[in-house]
């Protein structure tokens, strides 16, 4: 995309400069395109921030500019996942096939909805060659997910399902529910919170942004030398997708429903916004995805609208699941019921903090210790698992709340 002026707009709370500095600096030094960051703390805003193009041609990025999510899409899956579990309508650590007789098939039979949410299943792809647009189809969707056996015993190992967790969680809520995750999301949500996202809900282009993922001539420059090169996990992640198929992460992040040869792309494609993808289809703005995230940081309630009892997330304050070693990301990580739990240089100082990042750098998080919540969306996608400018960001809003970070050596790369 060619070099164009960048202006940023928005404001943040007295205390907050540094926020609006490392804002700036992401597009002189970190190659921002367009983006937008919202933070509240303690239910009042304290960061309000966009700036860039959303596409080609100079076309500005707004305060209400949407983009796709990646996985933070799983984040709000887990949230309906969350409401299910408070009020009794699905039990943790059931056997699925106790409710579900027909999944107790090809090992199985005592894999819990805990398990399948903390991505300790082993059901880390999906062989049965289903297509996107098969979504649509829940039997046919069913079917794939009965006849899928686990890469492991379950909750023996841990190994992020790139893909694979959102095909199996769609089936899974539609069994418990009665209705996909994205009628349940607007209804019991979006709608109340007044949430800028939308999951299998087509939007007018201009309130889209452009998705600009890392291409052949980045592939060549960086990719290529931090797979040859670089250091864990990036190395070991590249390898693997690229020389080895069969292994768990080439298995997970390239399992089926694929992006096809368009590659990441695709999702550019109006058509596609209109098809639930569970695990990367949402389209939020950063104010969106901090206000999902803002009961949580809380008591279960934000400005009048309870998602859940206060006592329905001291569970998610602890790790329920870490793993030194995840099988698919080469790196440390642990889940509590499908939220993310990173360590602490990463994005928080708290190890409270949950919520889930996606492919390229967006983030949405909740802390309840800080009462702070956070949504950082952008464009441009960074090649890295963890995104520097995403790291720089955080950093800079808990410098702010006076509570700094160990430094992250992410912080010393370039773009």
């Amino acid at each position: 995309m060619p070099k164009l002026a960048v202006e940023v707009q928005g404001h943040v709370a007295p205390g907050f400069e540094p926020v609006l500095e490392t804002f700036r600096e992401n597009f002189a030094r970190r190659r921002e395109v367009g983006a937008s960051l919202h933070v509240l703390h303690e239910g009042e805003v304290v960061v309000d921030l966009w700036g860039g193009y959303a596409a080609r041609r100079g076309r500005p990025w707004e305060a209400d500019t949407r983009t796709i999510v990646w996985s933070c899409t799983k984040g709000l899956s887990s949230i309906a996942f969350l409401m299910l579990v408070a009020r009794g309508q699905a039990e943790l650590d059931a056997p699925i096939a106790s409710w579900w007789p027909e999944f107790a098939q090809a090992g199985k039979e005592r894999l819990t909805l805990r398990q399948a949410l903390n991505h300790t299943s082993g059901l880390i792809a999906i062989d049965d060659a289903i297509e996107l647009e098969d979504l649509a189809d829940l039997e046919r969707v069913e079917a794939a997910v009965v006849a899928q056996a686990p890469e492991w015993e379950p909750g023996t190992k841990q190994g992020y399902g790139a893909v694979a967790w959102g095909v199996v969680s769609a089936v899974l809520f539609h069994r418990l529910a009665g209705e996909t995750l994205g009628s349940f999301l607007q209804r019991e949500v979006l709608g109340p919170l007044d949430a800028e996202i939308s999951l299998g809900k087509p939007l007018p282009a201009e309130q889209v942004a452009t998705l600009y993922p890392f291409g052949r001539r980045e592939t060549v420059r960086r990719v290529v030398p931090s797979a040859l090169w670089g250091g864990e996990p990036e190395r070991s992640v590249f390898r693997d997708v690229a020389l080895r198929p069969k292994s768990p992460t080439g298995r997970s992040l390239r399992s089926n429903p694929s992006l096809g040869r368009a590659g990441l792309r695709r999702l550019n494609d109006a058509r596609l916004h209109g098809i639930e993808l569970p695990w990367c289809g949402a389209l939020a703005s950063a104010r969106g995805l901090a206000r999902i995230y803002a009961p949580l940081a809380a008591d279960g309630s934000y400005r009048g609208v309870r998602l859940v009892p206060a006592e329905a997330l001291e569970p998610l304050h602890a790790r329920q699941t870490w793993r030194d070693y995840d099988e698919v990301l080469h790196k440390p990580i642990g889940w509590s019921q499908g939220f993310c739990k990173e360590a602490e240089t990463l994005f928080s100082p708290n190890p409270e903090t949950f919520g889930h990042a996606g492919l390229g750098g967006a983030l949405g998080i909740a802390d309840p210790k800080a009462g702070l919540a956070l949504g950082y969306v952008m464009n441009r996608l960074d090649y890295r698992i963890r995104s520097p400018r995403a790291v720089a960001l955080c950093h800079a809003v808990y410098e702010s709340l006076g509570t700094p970070m160990q430094h992250n050596p992410l912080l010393d790369q370039g773009a």
